[in-house]
This record gives C-alpha cells, sequence and structure tokens, in this order.
C-alpha cells in the first residue's frame, strides 16, 4: 500500500506542477512583451560593458533553474517551434529512423527563409504530445540538445536569440529576470 500512496503522490505533485506550468504558458507571451524593451536595453548596456564572469553566472542561473523546472512539464518550445536541422542531424536521425536521407527530408523537413532546414509542422513531429516526451531524443538536433542555450560559451553573442526564447521557454524567462537582479547594470 505505501508504493501505491507513494505513487499516488508523486501523480499530484505532477499533475500540479502540470497546472501552474499550463497557466504560467497562458502568461508568458505577454510577461515577455512587457519586459521585452527592458530586456534589450540591459542586454544593449551589458554588451557594452560585458562582464568577465557573465557565463559563469549565467552557467549558474541556468542550473539552479532547471533545478526547479522540468521539461516534460512544458515542451513548450516543441509545440511551438523549429529547430534548425544541421546536416549532421540529418544524417545521424534518418539513420536512427532507418531512412534515407532524402526521404526524411521529404518527409519531415522545408527550408527556411534562412535557407536552414526546420521542421515542416508544429508541434515537432517527434514529440509525443501526451507526456512531452521525444522519440528521436537520444539523436535529436543539436539545436534541441543545447537549448535554451542560456548556458552557452560566449552568451552575449546570442541576446537576440534570448530575447525571442523568452516568449517561448519559462525556464529562459525566469534566467533573464534573475540575470538582471545578478548583474544590475547602469
Amino acid at each position: 500500500m505505501q508504493k501505491y500512496t507513494n505513487f499516488k503522490s508523486l501523480n499530484c505533485i505532477f499533475a500540479y506542477k502540470l497546472r501552474r506550468m499550463e497557466q504560467f504558458l497562458k502568461e508568458l507571451p505577454n510577461l515577455a512583451k512587457e519586459k521585452y524593451d527592458e530586456s534589450k536595453k540591459y542586454f544593449a548596456k551589458l554588451k557594452k560593458r560585458t562582464p568577465k564572469n557573465l557565463d559563469l553566472v549565467m552557467q549558474d542561473l541556468h542550473d539552479e533553474e532547471f533545478e526547479k523546472t522540468d521539461c516534460l512539464t512544458c515542451g513548450n518550445c516543441c509545440k511551438t517551434t523549429s529547430p534548425i536541422f544541421t546536416e549532421k542531424d540529418i544524417e545521424r536521425i534518418s539513420k536512427h529512423l532507418k531512412m534515407k536521407v532524402v526521404n526524411f527530408i521529404s518527409q519531415y523537413l522545408e527550408r527556411d527563409s534562412d535557407d536552414f532546414y526546420v521542421l515542416k509542422t508544429a508541434p515537432c513531429s517527434f514529440l509525443d504530445l501526451k507526456d512531452n516526451t521525444c522519440f528521436i531524443y537520444n539523436v535529436r538536433p543539436k539545436a534541441c540538445s543545447e537549448y535554451p542555450h542560456t548556458n552557452r560559451r560566449k552568451f552575449i553573442q546570442i541576446t537576440n536569440l534570448t530575447l525571442k526564447n523568452t516568449e517561448i521557454c519559462p525556464a529562459t524567462y525566469n534566467i533573464v529576470e534573475a540575470l538582471k537582479k545578478k548583474l544590475p547594470v547602469k
């Protein structure tokens, strides 16, 4: 009986976190838009005087946030956007799916306005919407494995991408807000 009770408790906790995440995802686009100008100005000032420890601070903020954030309760990146697929990604995933590269491309990908390969559809074709798992997780595109890029070296070079990601990823939004408090700029 104890195992059942613990399992039931875990399900209740997961359901609660899922409801909280769903509510936050509804609010996120407006929250990000409200903070957009402030964050853009912040990053512009940060670029002018980039602290030497910025990457370390970002790594710490990233790690702290992802101790609290479970991507499986969200999956918003997989539901709303497409990663860029590199040639290596395409070859690796095609092989995993036992498909010819040309067939993989024609079934799943298209070229975007910048001539990058991206998914034809959203949500992602490889996302299980019941539990937000990815059925190509072990061979997923590099862009997916690195998302939301908040722990990347030379972070200052991707602030525009980070601003865009605050509208999609709750963790990114929280990390940027925490960064502004941790490293205020004048």
